[in-house]
This record gives structure tokens, sequence and C-alpha cells, in this order.
């Protein structure tokens, strides 16, 4: 059994590539993913209760899909608000090979930007940070995941998170209110909570 995790830069894993289809912002989409990547045979359920809860972007921005897998979140955003920029980000090569495969099918390949976390220019800000994130990396690295790019929100930006309760949902948003932000609660279904989190007040 290979010890690769979605999160390995260079899952050793074969590349098998399945289809994955969902209906996401008023739209039938099918996506190309593979083993060795996050929920590599479906839409993971926690991203999709995030899809189906969190208010989907309309306008123009620059958005960030942290922690994108094979892209359902990014391709989404690229749908849902067509003159957005999409940063999908994840340490996976694979992943990034599929994000950009699959934008390109749906013919965002200008607007989605699917990259390393090293290579998102430093001066880059979001409007806007949807995460499905990587609990099973552990604490300590989640908590530095978070405090590396939730910094990097615009002025009046908002981060969407989906945390399935039993993995800690409630003391997350706990860490990140004692950190200074503004933590809601926005849905819960199936499970998963969706936080919305923003800048808390000086």
């Amino acid at each position: 059994m290979s010890n690769d995790h979605y999160f390995s830069a260079d899952p050793a894993a074969p590349a098998t590539r399945v289809q994955v289809s969902f209906t996401a912002a008023g739209r039938e989409l099918e996506l190309t993913a593979s083993a060795g990547v996050f929920s590599a045979s479906r839409l993971d359920p926690g991203t999709a209760v995030l899809l189906r809860k969190a208010p989907l972007p309309r306008r123009a921005g620059t958005l960030l899909d942290l922690g994108c897998g094979y892209g359902p979140i990014a391709v989404t955003l690229a749908v849902s608000a067509p003159a957005a920029t999409v940063y999908a980000v994840d340490v996976n090569a694979r992943a990034l090979e599929l994000v950009r495969e699959n934008a390109a099918r749906i013919g965002a390949a200008d607007r989605v930007v699917a990259v390393p976390p090293g290579q998102v220019p430093a001066d880059v800000r979001f409007d806007e940070i949807w995460s499905n994130p990587p609990i099973r990396i552990g604490k300590p690295a989640l908590h530095e995941l978070l405090q590396t790019w939730l910094p990097r929100l615009a002025p009046g930006g908002v981060a969407w998170l989906v945390v399935s309760r039993n993995l800690g949902a409630d003391s997350l948003a706990g860490w990140l209110a004692e950190r200074g932000y503004a933590v809601d609660r926005h849905a819960s279904q199936k499970g998963y909570r969706v936080l919305s989190v923003t800048a808390g007040d000086d």
C-alpha cells in the first residue's frame, strides 16, 4: 500500500484518471481527477456543502482556492465569477496539472492560476479565500497554513472554510477568534460547518 498522502508534492501512486460530475453555480460540471490527489473519485462531501451553502462570488476580483486538489472549488468560482482571477494553490503537482486541464475545459485557462504556494506573488491580496482545508496535515501545520494565507485577505475580504464538526470545526473557529478574526458559523449540513472568517475590528 502506498504511503502517499494527497498533500504529497509528487505522489507516487499511478495517475489513474477518473471523471467526476457535479452541479455547481447553476452548471453541470465534469472534471478530471486522479489517484494521488484529494477526493480523487468524487466531489468531497465537505466541498459539496461549501459550494452549496456559501454565497458564490459574482463580481470581478481576485479569489483563492487554498488546497485546491483537482480544482472543483476553483472551477466553480471561475464559472460563478467570469470576470475574476482565481488562484488555485496546492503542494501536489499532479493536482495542479489537473486544475489547469479542468480550467481549460470550461474555457477559463487564462483566469485560473494553478501554482504551488511559493509561486503566488507576494503582493497579491484576495477578495475571497475558499478552502476545504487539509485538516489531516495536523493542527500545527494547519494553523501555520491559515496564519500564512488569511492575512492576505484584501480589506473587506472574507474567507469561506468548511470543516467537519468531528474533526474540530468548533475548536478551529475558537482558535481563529482568539487571533482576532471575526468568525461566523454560517451554515451546518451533513456533519460539516461552513465558517466565514473576516478581519476583526481593531
